[in-house]
């Protein structure tokens, strides 16, 4: 008999990424020739979604699109995908999300965010999918939609019995700690954590006690993201590491939410913490080594290859 798919909810935003490259960043009111250009469907929760889809779950997406030639993408890639879009929904008028990026040769780039539609999300839009995100196992949010959506999805997943994680990205300074101690999992990376907390965190020292300020504040498990150095645990019962897996990294874009995804994906399917944050280590690490974000997010059987890879190299 087949098991069942863990169920996973995304309250999130859904982009479009138009990013040109260019030789040099171009001076006020220079019209400059740049060699390449991409368009990559992007937004923090769609990311999340198409990773936890793409590893088989069930994903039920909350979200909104404008009425625009990129809204229609957004939604075949969710088809394509396998994530639901019963409850994303076309807002007349609006234009999709978009984050219009230029990268100069060195790597360094300039960011132009509009959130367009994803500033649409309310809580009543959060109500009308309720009766699909009381069957989830674990619903996803982060902070590219309002504050107000966010803190309804934490209230709602305590209502309702169904835990809930908060990528508090992009950070913001004014995020009310009390509003959001009910989410059963927190995911900031250390420049979210020292925004959060106020706190240093330059040193290790200083991030676990940047962390473990959030678990006296009352957050039940606050899992730090370090990039390259794996990440960190903080729980009432104490800290923990979890060591990175080593590769060779082509393209970083993502892999948090590539991450949070699969980490989702498989906690919900009944893995423990310890055994789930390994995983999502493994998959985050398999992602930084193709360009992109949702386009290298792996399947669930190119997963167990990369992994039957790292087991004979041990």
């Amino acid at each position: 008999m087949t098991a069942k798919a863990p169920r996973i909810g995304v309250v999130g935003s859904s982009n479009v990424d138009l990013v040109t490259y260019v030789g040099r960043m171009p001076v006020w009111g220079e019209t400059i020739a740049a060699p390449r250009f991409e368009m990559n469907h992007g937004g923090k929760g769609a990311n999340q979604a198409v990773a936890a889809a793409k590893l088989g779950a069930a994903v039920v997406m909350v979200s909104k699109v404008g009425d625009d030639m990129l809204g229609d993408g957004v939604l075949r890639n969710f088809e394509e995908t396998k994530v639901s879009t019963r409850h994303v929904q076309c807002v007349p008028g609006q234009s999709t999300g978009t984050a219009t990026i230029l990268v100069n040769a060195s790597g360094d780039n300039c960011i132009l965010i509009v959130k367009g539609a994803n500033g649409d999300l309310t809580p009543a839009d959060l109500e009308r999918a309720g009766e699909e995100l009381k069957t989830c196992d674990l619903i996803l949010t982060q902070l590219e939609v309002p504050l107000e959506s966010v803190y309804a999805t934490i209230a709602f997943g305590k209502r309702h019995g169904v835990k809930t994680a908060l990528n508090p990205a992009p950070a913001l300074p004014n995020l009310d700690l009390e509003r959001i101690r009910d989410a059963n999992f927190i995911t900031p990376n250390e420049t979210e954590l020292a925004i959060l907390t106020g706190m240093p965190v330059e040193s290790e020292d200083e991030i676990a006690a940047a962390a473990r300020s959030l678990v006296a504040e009352g957050l039940e498990t606050v899992i730090v993201t370090l990039g390259a150095r794996g990440s960190l645990v903080a729980t009432p019962q104490g800290l923990r590491r979890v060591a990175p897996v080593k590769v060779q990294a082509v393209d970083s874009t993502g892999a948090g939410d590539a991450f949070i995804g699969s980490f989702a994906r498989y906690f919900a399917s009944g893995l423990g913490l310890d055994a789930a944050l390994d995983k999502a280590t493994r998959y985050a690490a398999d992602s930084v080594t193709r360009r992109g974000a949702q386009k290298s997010f792996a399947t669930e059987a190119e997963f167990e290859a990369f992994c039957a890879g790292l087991a004979k190299t041990d």
